[in-house]
């Protein structure tokens, strides 16, 4: 039984394998990575940066799809264990809440959180430029699209999974129209899902080493735990070879997740891999969304790499934890308070 508790359901069918004996590391990965290479249906080239939830008997995913003509679009995938996808070959077509068709130009890198029995979407869509796409479906059949979130320029939005203080709260990047040379982790509250203020910076990129140092962005939707909201996010480092996509992670308080009470100091899963360092955007290790069973502790991480292939590592929450408590560096400008 876990120490650490996470806070939600239990997940007996996650999917799952043990640490290879003589492993050391905090995360490891699925031995038969990728789960979903080239070209997986008629229409799409690669899948990667993708959000997975628990759905009925099974497993259900919104995926990243470039299509062959270089467009990005969402699409629905199922799967019996969470390994073995069989994904559509039409993207998800959208209308507004009026039942009026509102098909994005583009749509990427999806996170999902579940309210009731209503399925919340968020994504990178184009408003004039890049800003953060908003959705909702019940049944993922029929998809309405609502209101964008934030004008442009704004990636990586990550709701999280409950109320916080009677308010939603939202995990993003502001950014600028190209790739972002530049990029800090802020968070937002709304009332309704539809007005967002009280933006506060919550972590900020740099530290004493260099996988982090050009900007960061928050991954999967927080996972509720005992020691606070633990958070995977991704760091960028800029090489003379353009940049590399590392994972980290960080506990936010439980309360009052503007404030960042442990981030590590060093990746804990960086490009290694060949399908990771060679690929359509070579060394990129990006988490996008978990699974996670309360009895065990085990943590299910999905993540794209190399811009081409959708990957697995795993995790347990205590291992994990006490890793993060004692390798942490904060760094200037955390939970910066508005002035």
């Amino acid at each position: 039984m876990s120490k650490v508790k996470i806070l939600g359901g239990n997940l007996p069918n996650i999917p799952w394998q043990n640490k290879p004996k003589g492993n050391t590391d905090v995360i490891w990965r699925h031995d038969n990575n990728p789960i979903v290479d080239w070209n997986p249906t008629k229409k799409c080239a690669r899948i990667f940066n993708s959000a997975i939830v628990t759905f009925g008997n099974g497993f259900i995913g919104v995926f990243r799809a470039d299509h062959k003509i270089g467009k990005p679009q969402l699409h629905v995938g199922r799967s019996k264990d969470g390994l073995n996808w069989d994904i559509e070959d039409e993207e998800i077509h959208w209308v507004d809440e009026d039942g009026i068709e509102y098909q994005p130009d583009y749509s990427y890198d999806p996170r999902i959180v579940k309210f009731d029995d209503t399925y919340y979407i968020v994504w990178c869509t184009d408003f004039g430029g890049p800003t953060l796409g908003f959705g909702r479906t019940k049944d993922f059949k029929e998809f309405t699209r609502l209101e964008n979130i934030f004008i442009p320029f704004n990636r990586n939005g990550v709701l999280f999974p409950k109320k916080i203080n009677d308010k939603y709260m939202l995990l993003s990047r502001p950014s600028d129209s190209g790739h972002t040379p530049f990029g800090d982790i802020f968070i937002s509250e709304s009332p309704d899902l539809v007005h967002w203020g009280k933006h506060r910076r919550v972590m900020t990129r740099g530290g004493s080493g260099w996988w982090q140092g050009t900007k960061i962005g928050a991954g999967a939707v927080p996972i509720e735990t005992t020691e606070g909201w633990l958070l995977f996010y991704h760091g960028v480092n800029g090489t003379c070879n353009g940049f590399v996509y590392s994972f980290g992670a960080a506990i936010l308080d439980i309360n009052n997740p503007s404030k960042v009470l442990y981030r590590t100091k060093e990746y804990i899963l960086t490009p290694e891999k060949n399908y990771e360092t060679t690929g359509f955007v070579p060394n990129v290790a990006f988490p996008c969304s978990t699974l996670q069973d309360a009895d065990t502790g085990r943590i299910t991480i999905y993540y794209g790499a190399a811009d081409t292939y959708l990957a697995v590592a795993y995790a347990e929450v205590d291992e994990l934890v006490k890793y993060i408590k004692e390798n942490s560096e904060l760094v200037s400008g955390d939970a910066e308070e508005y002035r």
